[in-house]
């Protein structure tokens, strides 16, 4: 102790007529100011957990742990809610200038994009097919997938047709997809899985129904049986591609790169 410190005196004891004063509280932690952003990762948070037939706009303000009408400041419904999620995928995603010599592989990069945007969260197929994606955010994605399609050669009609018929199959694709993730879940498989769960065993089970029909009656279901159900779901989509592109490309002005890439040509 030093010098300084034994000389000081020591305070005085407090005073009859002072108020007593409760012991200071320590402040609470700020909350996190509720924002749009906010709300669309609690209504990811809610579909990912319920699904879609149970997202609702109470659920999402109880996962926030705020009333339903702080919500309303900074979405305006239900729908503008979704409407802004399935923005949200495209956060990051590019589509690369139109080049006229690799539009098929760009339309596949674009496709396989597009699946795996929408197997990212359940239910988003069934957001996507509900909801027109012509919103301004949206919009240069449509402009960029149009010019790939026109800079290739295909007449305006068929450019036209071809960014919703390549949507549609992506939408209907993972669609069918969430419903036997569904299934499986509620069976107790794992849903996570793109292998179809469930399917498998189905599958083998249809194919030896097939291979066992009169062949008189059913030549070509016979002939197929072993074909015409597979299990894998990554094999199944690139077939369809194949055939959408290969459809699109006998648009095509006479030229010698008809064929699709050889990359993702199915194997015979």
């Amino acid at each position: 102790m030093t010098d300084a410190a034994a000389e000081r005196p020591a305070p005085p004891p407090p005073s009859p007529w002072e108020r007593e004063r409760p012991a200071r509280a320590h402040a609470a932690p700020a909350r996190t100011p509720l924002s749009r952003d906010r709300v669309v990762d609690a209504a990811f948070t809610v579909l990912d957990r319920q699904g879609l037939d149970r997202l609702s706009m109470r659920q999402v303000a109880a996962e926030l742990g705020v009333t339903v009408s702080a919500l309303y400041s900074h979405v305006s419904s239900k729908d503008d809610l979704l409407e802004l999620m399935y923005a949200r995928l495209f956060d990051g995603f590019e589509l690369p200038a139109a080049d006229p010599d690799r539009w098929q592989e760009q339309v596949l990069d674009y496709a396989r994009a597009g699946r795996q945007r929408l197997l990212s969260h359940r239910d988003m197929a069934r957001i996507s097919m509900a909801h027109v994606p012509f919103t301004a955010e949206l919009l240069p994605y449509l402009e960029r997938l149009l010019a790939i399609f026109r800079t290739a050669g295909l007449p305006d009609r068929i450019a036209a047709e071809a960014g919703d018929l390549i949507s549609t199959y992506i939408d209907g694709f993972v669609l069918e997809e969430g419903m036997w993730q569904d299934r499986a879940a509620q069976q107790g498989g794992e849903a996570s899985s793109l292998a179809r769960p469930v399917w498998s065993e189905m599958a083998g089970e249809m194919q030896n129904y097939f291979a066992a029909l009169p062949e008189a009656d059913f030549p070509h279901l016979r002939a197929l049986s072993g074909l015409m159900v597979t299990q894998f779901s990554d094999e199944r989509f690139e077939i369809g591609l194949q055939i959408i592109l290969r459809g699109l490309a006998s648009y095509l002005p006479d030229r010698t790169d008809h064929g699709t890439p050889d990359e993702a040509t199915p194997e015979d």
